[in-house]
């Protein structure tokens, strides 16, 4: 297994990933998939941002550009109002805390890194929407999360077909993996897109063979929280689907993941808090066997 990185650098300082983190997620949205998500009013926005760190969020992902299956277009002067005026808020009232943008628009990215206090990039479109992205993550030399999605939000669900999901997604991101090493990009921290251009089937391979993504040598983020895969598979709605994400967090951490991106981020830092538990174990265990098996 090839070593992932310990750190990455968030705005110069180093920030540890040798326990997995938690990111939070505010949607500055009128229609994303899980209507709880989803805030508008100033001072919800920062309710909901307090509410978060306070759980024990590493890290805050404010997005203004639904990506819901189906999900229609906003244009750009729309999700720059949205999530920008979001941004500048958060970091007045929270000025340590970890900011990401999600967005697959690099002006918009530029703007929100260098004016609104952001600090990390979170592309869902992996460089594919804005041939521009790359060069603006080099040049603001910050975290670049690049997640793989196959089509647009409003058509990626309409007949996702792979070959082998994981292979597929491996050589996708291994292309774009070394353009970014080309390029000088340090901190690339890959997602495997759970739900964009996925069946249910997809999703769960996926997350099956989730440690297969080591071998890029990257930090991994799971974005599990509330996903169709979860509820349909359930019979349930996304607003019933906490229980279900829980279980999927903690199989994504078993399996590796470096980062979980949330909707609630109590229950998910418990679910670090444990798997920890268990982690320690497997290493001391680990340990005493190879000081037996040297004597």
């Amino acid at each position: 297994m090839i070593q992932k990185p310990a750190y990455i650098n968030v705005k110069g300082k180093l920030l540890d990933l040798s326990v997995p983190k938690v990111m939070g997620i505010i949607n500055v949205t009128p229609d994303s998939f899980y209507k709880d998500s989803r805030v508008t009013d100033e001072h919800e926005i920062i309710r909901v941002a307090s509410e978060m760190l306070s759980d024990g969020a590493d890290m805050l992902d404010i997005g203004g550009y639904s990506s819901r299956p189906g999900a229609a277009d906003v244009t750009p002067d729309e999700e720059k109002k949205r999530v920008l005026n979001a941004l500048c808020l958060i970091h007045k009232t929270f000025p340590e805390a970890i900011l990401s943008i999600d967005t697959f628009r690099s002006d918009i990215a530029k703007e929100a890194i260098l004016h609104c206090g952001a600090s990390v990039i979170n592309d869902i479109s992996g460089g594919q929407a804005d041939e521009n992205m790359f060069s603006v993550v080099r040049d603001l030399n910050v975290p670049y999360i690049i997640m793989h999605m196959q089509g647009k939000p409003e058509n990626m669900q309409e007949n996702p077909v792979y070959k082998d999901v994981v292979a597929d997604l491996l050589r996708w991101f291994g292309e774009r993996i070394v353009k970014l090493h080309s390029m000088g990009v340090k901190d690339v921290i890959i997602d495997p897109g759970f739900g964009f251009g996925k069946t249910v089937k997809h999703n769960y391979e996926l997350l099956d063979r989730l440690g297969d993504f080591s071998i890029t040598g990257l930090p991994l983020l799971a974005g599990l929280s509330r996903k169709s895969m979860v509820w349909k598979t359930l019979g349930v709605s996304p607003d019933e689907a906490l229980n279900g994400t829980t279980v999927l967090n903690t199989i994504a951490l078993m399996k590796g993941a470096d980062i979980l991106r949330v909707h609630d981020v109590r229950e998910a830092v418990q679910a670090v808090r444990l798997v920890e538990m268990i982690k320690a174990r497997d290493e001391k265990k680990k340990i005493m066997d190879f000081v037996t098996k040297a004597r």
